[in-house]
């Protein structure tokens, strides 16, 4: 049983059977978002640009792809060059960055019955490393970071290098993600997608979820995943 695209929100005891996870990090097992609020509205301003065009965008994208958005006519190299500025005081400030409801659980659910997941996230491994401790989370052995790629979301390469990284096929991994960027990701792999929180909601997730507590793991049996949602 699946919920359409149209009606994405999960109806109780939703039960999805995967061979692997592969899990986006800020917004959708991390609450980071007065973080990123606080670094990218000074960057707003240094250039000229509404706040609230701009966070629209730079959700679950990296940093120079999202500036490339924003300022197209723009060189690339300069917005490599800013955005290792931008993550450099992403990882500087750890201050409000909390777990999402119910990821302490979700991910010591998965870490304790040894089920296979990965991380696949936009940030790189500095900052990744340090929103994943100061939220109390432990990082999964298996991490796709923005240093792993050479495309940032929307493009799937994180999620299929995720996949390969655990020995999957793309079709038998679920996605959790919360922005347009990653759902569009995830779905473009090939995957399901848990769209968590209510960024996610707009961007046509296979499912719904208000956040993690709605997300119970258990061990299907031969070492498969079974998801059970709402």
């Amino acid at each position: 049983m699946t919920a359409t695209s149209a009606d994405s929100a999960a109806p109780a005891g939703l039960e999805m059977t995967t061979g692997a996870v592969l899990l986006d990090m800020d917004g959708t097992l991390v609450n980071s978002d007065a973080v990123v609020e606080r670094c990218w509205r000074r960057w707003a301003e240094r250039h000229g640009l509404d706040f609230d065009e701009v966070i629209e965008v730079v959700h679950g994208r990296q940093g120079y792809a999202s500036m490339a958005v924003l300022l197209p006519e723009r060189p690339m190299a300069e917005n490599h060059a800013e955005n290792r500025e931008m993550l450099a005081a992403e990882t500087a400030d750890m201050e409000g960055v909390v777990p999402v409801p119910g990821a302490p659980a979700f991910m010591a659910a998965l870490a304790g019955l040894r089920l296979p997941h990965a991380l696949v996230t936009s940030a790189d491994v500095p900052l990744s490393t340090g929103r994943m401790a100061a939220a109390g989370l432990d990082l999964p052995e298996v991490r796709v970071t923005a240093e792993s790629v050479g495309a940032s979301k929307p493009d799937p390469e994180g999620f299929l290098k995720g996949a390969a990284a655990l020995g999957f096929d793309p079709a038998d991994c679920v996605v959790f993600e919360d922005s347009e960027a990653g759902i569009r990701a995830g779905l473009a792999a090939g995957m399901r997608v848990v769209g968590v929180g209510a960024r996610a909601a707009r961007f046509g997730p296979t499912v719904h979820v208000d956040d993690l507590t709605r997300v119970r793991v258990s061990d299907a049996g031969d070492g498969r995943i079974l998801l059970t949602i709402g």
